[in-house]
């Protein structure tokens, strides 16, 4: 099965899509599932795990309202507020959603530290008693301090969003590549390919750039930990779905066919929910 493991879904409202800069302007607009099923088709997609965009639980209800009606939704990364006094009861409430496989709290936006705040760990143990995956949406420069929460939590299965967003734009390899050495020796985090397109000039990239940053990931994580991903309709700002697909693809062309099914179905690691 060919999973994408990172699509996101929206009928856009300036308030809850406020992310979306005069840059991205070309987002603000619905993007449904109509508006991808045919691409995932022609490239042989059969399922897709919807990740939220709006950090509010309403955007975790639409989601799993969405995921009722369009079967190749396998699962859904949502947000419930992690800090809130009430979070357990906020858990306990979603439950009765077994469509919701994850959550998604976005630590790029937090100030150094933040990982430590027992607010946090408290509900990261929530999560972690629930057996829900955890996305972690964080910077590079927030890499060092993610190794530290990873491994205080082997229990828990983390997935690290965008390869932790290298900055491919300025071909910053070294420092990340470091760091990713360092995450990657922690079993119970995976990393999605995902995302990596729009940090790369804006349509105006070649595949050979993102293979430095790929060989780090395959060398470290290696396949059985890599989710393909396309952060799609973002990535529409730098490229097309093809475009992704078909460069995760060629990159692999030299891997066992195993290992080549494990990366594209690797989104299976949401479904999978072992008690």
């Amino acid at each position: 099965m060919k999973v994408d493991a990172h699509i996101h879904f929206w009928q856009y409202e300036k308030e809850q899509q406020a992310w979306i800069t005069r840059e991205m302007k070309a987002l603000r607009q619905d993007h449904l599932p109509e508006h991808i099923q045919t691409s995932l088709r022609r490239n042989g997609i059969d399922a897709c795990i919807a990740v939220e965009s709006s950090a509010t639980e309403l955007d975790t209800h639409f989601l799993v309202e969405l995921a009722r009606t369009h079967s190749i939704i396998q699962g859904v990364v949502g947000w419930v507020d992690l800090l809130g006094a009430n979070v357990e009861e906020r858990l306990a409430y979603f439950s009765q959603y077994p469509i919701i496989k994850g959550w998604r709290y976005r630590l790029e936006d937090r100030e150094e530290g933040f990982m430590r705040d027992p607010r946090l760990r408290k509900g990261l143990s929530l999560l972690q008693a629930h057996n829900y995956r955890f996305d972690l949406l964080v910077g590079p420069g927030q890499l060092k301090e993610t190794v530290g929460l990873v491994s205080d939590f082997p229990e828990m299965v983390f997935i690290l969003d965008h390869a932790g967003k290298p900055d491919i734009r300025h071909r910053d390899l070294q420092s990340w590549s470091v760091l990713i050495r360092e995450l990657a020796q922690s079993p119970n985090l995976y990393c999605k390919l995902s995302g990596l397109l729009t940090l790369a000039q804006w349509k105006d990239w070649s595949a050979a750039e993102f293979y430095p940053y790929l060989d780090v990931l395959f060398e470290h994580f290696g396949p059985q930990r890599l989710l393909f991903g396309s952060d799609w309709p973002i990535l529409t700002l730098s490229g097309i779905y093809v475009q992704w697909i078909s460069l995760i693809e060629k990159y692999m062309e030299n891997l066992s066919s195993e290992e080549r099914e494990g990366v594209m179905g690797g989104g299976m690691v949401y479904v999978r929910r072992e008690s």
